[in-house]
């Protein structure tokens, strides 16, 4: 007797993408900051001329979803610099922004 879910991919996802969220929001900064169970990147937006960044998003990760994101991450930029290969994305300059809010920080 068939429950009818044998044609379904156990590996499938449903993930609802909502129109809000898909409009997305623009980041120019990253800060991330660790504790010994969790992840946090703070997403800002800097303007130029103006003295102070506004945290525009915060994610929130347990330390095995930063390192598969930071693969995630690694793989894509491959694939990008593959596939645009006379453009490859260059490190701009080391920004000065002193940035250490107690913890151990990083930043991209």
């Amino acid at each position: 007797m068939s429950n009818g879910k044998d044609n379904e991919n156990p590996q499938s996802l449903d993930i609802e993408l909502t129109e809000e969220i898909a409009e997305g929001i623009y980041s120019n900064f990253a800060i991330i900051t660790h504790s010994q169970t969790e992840f946090i990147i703070d997403f800002v937006r800097m303007m130029p001329g103006v003295p102070k960044g506004k945290v525009k998003s915060r994610i929130i990760l347990a330390p095995q979803h930063a390192k598969r994101l930071l693969m995630a991450i690694g793989d894509n930029l491959s694939r990008y610099e593959s596939i645009f290969g006379d453009v490859d994305i260059q490190d701009g300059p080391e920004n000065t922004i002193p940035l250490n809010f107690g913890g151990q920080t990083g930043q991209a």
